[in-house]
């Protein structure tokens, strides 16, 4: 996979609940295109349902749907699991991503890629990355409170990611989530101001 392929390409990264959803949002509201890996993984899971059926159960479909939370729980607990699906979702979620990003190179101005595991993983020669951050106490309240699940719950789900301190280091741009939505909205436009 050529560099010239991501050239304007922007990796937005994260951990769980550090407020990514809400920060391509704001990127959407100032025009900017969005490649949500999330998304295209839950399409991608439910076109594949008859596949995860036959690879984990059929009680984990339903009315050709994943059952996500259900899934998630022998997912998130269970290596091996996790690597099966993992082998059967990255290389589709690999050719939608390519597919959107040879579009969005065509207009030739910056664009994101929300990649949750971008560190972890490493598939896409994206040149720069944008980091979520929210410290970790606040991470696993805002998690507990999402999911509606007790903290030992949410931080088996926070270890299955680095560190939000690693991620934060290796970036190339931090936009700082640990306050109230004014102070998100003018991170924000400071990161625009930063790649226009």
């Amino acid at each position: 996979m050529s560099n010239d392929l991501f050239k304007n390409a922007i990796a937005l990264t994260g951990g769980i609940s550090t407020g990514k959803s809400t920060v391509c949002n704001l990127f959407k509201l100032h025009g900017f295109l969005i490649i949500d890996a999330d998304e295209i993984s839950h399409r991608l899971l439910d076109e594949n349902s008859a596949k995860i059926a036959e690879m984990f159960g059929s009680q984990y479909v339903k009315d050709g749907k994943v059952l996500r939370k259900e899934l998630g729980k022998i997912i998130f607990t269970n290596e091996e699991n996790k690597q099966r699906l993992e082998n059967l979702l990255h290389p589709l979620i690999k050719d939608d991503i390519v597919k959107k990003s040879r579009l969005f190179e065509s207009q030739n101005k910056p664009y994101f890629i929300d990649i949750p595991l971008f560190f972890e993983k490493m598939h896409y020669p994206i040149p720069k990355s944008l980091v979520v951050y929210t410290p970790k106490d606040l991470q696993i309240k805002r998690l507990m409170k999402r999911d509606n699940i007790d903290e030992k719950e949410a931080l088996v789900k926070i270890s299955n990611q680095w560190d939000i301190e690693k991620k934060k280091e290796l970036a190339d741009m931090i936009i700082d989530n640990s306050k109230d939505l004014k102070n998100l909205q003018d991170e924000v436009e400071r990161i625009i101001g930063e790649i226009i």
